[in-house]
């Protein structure tokens, strides 16, 4: 019988080399095939040995340069070919990372899926902020979602931001007008306070601050470009102008 590969689903984290696991730096230093996703940053690729191939299947806004189902058979293809594989995924690979699908078709097809967590980006750009989800006096509960979903309009997003609880938004830089519109129909205060990270844990990395009736006006004065992070809460409005600056310089 042939030697089955290995699919590693591995987190790359939100950007910096150093937040990577241990288990992941060691990943990258020995695989020999390593499936990659645009939000990986460039110094985390150069870790890969010398001789690995790397294949790019970057996301674009509304498309794939590589559609999901054939990422999902180039990792079949290449494990019951014999080949260990990496695929590499910004943040965590099961938090907004189609890792579920990646590991479900795998596993359907007889091929043994290893899973290596990694810091997600909702953790790595809060703390690069220097922003508490939870925090005793202004959050007991963390919501994500994604600012992309289909029938954004119809989701109903009650009660999950508000007076003790924080609201994490993935992918929601060019639907920020409909998140906003929607939010306050849905009861939230337009004035709930909000900041928008751009290239957490990244030298370039950006605090914003505003309120939700001004999210979709923040987002075009200030050209916010993704990799973005939309938090809405309280928590907030509890780190200053300060600290956020010094977490920018934190990550340079």
């Amino acid at each position: 019988m042939e030697k089955v590969g290995t699919v590693y689903l591995v987190g790359a984290g939100p950007g910096d080399p150093d937040l990577l696991t241990l288990r992941a730096a060691r990943l990258l230093q020995s695989a020999r095939l390593i499936v990659h996703d645009g939000l990986v940053d460039p110094a985390i690729l150069a870790m890969a040995r010398d001789d690995a191939v790397l294949v790019s299947v970057a996301k674009q806004r509304s498309r794939h340069t590589v559609p999901q189902d054939q990422i999902n058979a180039l990792l079949v293809r290449e494990a019951l070919a014999g080949n260990d594989v990496v695929r590499l995924k910004g943040g965590d690979p099961f938090i907004f990372g189609r890792g579920g699908e990646e590991a479900e078709d795998c596993r359907a097809a007889g091929v043994p899926v290893v899973v290596v967590p990694g810091i997600s980006a909702a953790n790595g750009a809060a703390a690069a902020a220097q922003i508490a989800l939870t925090h005793r006096d202004a959050a007991s509960i963390v919501s994500f979602v994604a600012g992309q979903c289909k029938g954004l309009s119809e989701q109903d997003w009650a009660g999950l931001a508000g007076k003790g609880r924080t609201l994490v938004i993935y992918m929601g830089v060019k639907t920020a007008p409909q998140i906003a519109e929607k939010l306050m129909a849905d009861g939230l205060a337009p004035d709930m306070p909000l900041a928008i990270i751009e290239n957490a844990a990244r030298p370039e990395m950006r605090v914003l601050r505003g309120v939700l009736a001004g999210l979709p006006d923040l987002v075009t004065e200030a050209r916010v470009i993704s990799p973005a992070l939309i938090v809405i809460g309280e928590v907030t409005a509890r780190t200053n102008t300060q600290l956020a600056h010094i977490a920018q310089e934190a990550t340079a």
